[in-house]
């Protein structure tokens, strides 16, 4: 493994800048976001990583809020996609015209959907069929679109943010697992404490929120992705990584009895990728350029939640996939330790 001043050497620059991001990125954001410490800290290191991000929380949370307000401090272009039952894919990708040229010729032209913008929030994603939520795998994975045979490249950096009702909740519809393994996190969004709720109450219904003033531009988002893929990570580390994810997986040879008894389906390679990369980035905005254990603890849970699908049996139970993944970190053993 190279040393840090190896890896850094020709990158001091973005990585002063990015270590001292997070204190200027709180302050403009405090500025329509009260408390959700934990929340913004997972939309970032997402960001940062070049993920994309499913935000969960009943209604009214600020999630769109946040989104919005990420999206102005990066000074991205930003495109708000509202889905609904009746959305169909073309509103989301954008459809061929039949367009008439000054000479009289027609040809099928191709207008451009609110899916090319650097940020896409995707309101409510599952509130639309399925049909339409798969309109989004291919940019999500491939950074295009696919039109009549024809590839349209995504502006970089892209990224979806998408929130989500909790699927119990009316009118909503389950993800399909290929699209959620898409998301390098899944964060859970909860009611605020009862002084902050006080404190959003205060400052929404007596003035008007401060205008976010931009801190980045594209060009430094590209250059902290490159970033951040370069810090180093101890070999033990990524096997740590690797094996959290297989440990959940059920009726292979290692799994742990809780695990079959508990689990229908575990995280695949994407979780073990996703929290490497997701611990990189946790590092540089903790002010560190390299990755401890409690980078990959810290990250766990938005990474596996979304991963791991809980059977009957854990239903029954009341067991919960949080009560899984900590189960997880109790039996997987720490290196070093």
């Amino acid at each position: 493994m190279t040393t840090d001043v190896e890896t850094f050497a020709d990158e001091k620059e973005v990585v002063e800048q990015l270590q001292g991001a997070r204190e200027r990125i709180d302050a403009e954001l405090s500025k329509a976001i009260i408390g959700q410490r934990e929340v913004i800290s997972e939309v970032l290191i997402s960001l940062f990583a070049g993920g994309h991000c499913l935000l969960t929380g009943a209604p009214g949370l600020a999630k769109t809020l946040l989104v919005h307000s990420v999206a102005q401090i990066f000074h991205l272009n930003f495109q708000r996609i509202q889905f609904t039952p009746d959305l169909m894919p073309a509103d989301i990708t954008g459809t061929e015209i039949l367009e008439e040229s000054p000479d009289g010729h027609r040809k099928m032209q191709f207008v451009k959907g609110p899916i090319f913008a650097n940020v896409i929030l995707a309101d409510e994603i599952n509130r639309t069929p399925p049909k339409t939520q798969a309109a989004l795998l291919e940019a999500m994975q491939e950074h295009q679109v696919t039109a009549a045979g024809v590839r349209y490249p995504l502006d970089e950096p892209f990224f979806v943010l998408a929130t989500q009702n909790p699927i119990e909740m009316e009118g909503t519809y389950p993800l399909p697992e290929a699209q959620l393994d898409r998301f390098m996190f899944n964060i859970q969004v909860d009611y605020l404490p009862e002084d902050d709720e006080v404190a959003v109450v205060t400052q929404t219904t007596s003035r008007r929120a401060e205008p976010i003033e931009p801190l980045f531009s594209g060009d430094d988002v590209r250059k902290f992705h490159d970033v951040v893929r370069r810090v180093p990570i101890a070999d033990e580390l990524v096997r740590y990584a690797v094996q959290l994810a297989a440990a959940s997986r059920p009726g292979q040879a290692a799994s742990p009895d809780f695990v079959n008894e508990w689990v229908s389906w575990g995280a695949g390679l994407r979780a073990a990728q996703f929290l490497v990369l997701g611990a990189k980035a946790r590092a540089l905005l903790e002010g560190r350029v390299h990755v401890t254990v409690d980078d990959i603890h810290a990250l766990i849970k938005p990474t596996f939640r979304h991963r791991i699908l809980v059977g009957y049996r854990a239903e029954a139970e009341g067991i919960a996939v949080e009560t899984v993944i900590e189960r997880l970190i109790d039996h997987v053993a720490v290196p070093g330790h």
